[in-house]
């Protein structure tokens, strides 16, 4: 069976994290940084799994448990305060909330 190499999974892990890094600091919009966070956090599982997956130990899939439930607890989370944040505001954009600053 073909493998592919480490390498080759940690180019996409980083790249997948780099674009979620960027969707974090380049958007406006907290329902596009929160899909941004969800990138970063399955860059950052792959990368644990393709590490497990090369030294042949699950500890990478249980991380990778550990991520999963941490992400939709950050949704459940994220998505509260969204809503939460449109019923008084009536708006998405981090920028518009000044009012929160202080």
């Amino acid at each position: 069976m073909n493998e592919i190499p480490l390498n080759f999974g940690l180019i996409l892990s980083a790249l997948l994290f780099l674009t979620g890094l960027l969707g974090v600091l380049t958007r406006r919009n907290v329902l596009f940084m929160l899909m941004s966070v969800e990138i970063m956090f399955n860059a950052a599982g792959l990368a644990f799994v393709l590490a497990g997956a090369k030294w042949g130990q699950p500890d990478g899939q249980v991380m990778l448990i550990f991520i999963l439930a941490m992400a939709a607890a950050e949704v459940s989370v994220g998505l509260a305060l969204i809503l939460q944040m449109h019923k008084m505001y009536r708006t998405a954009d981090s920028d518009a909330l000044n009012i929160l600053r202080d």
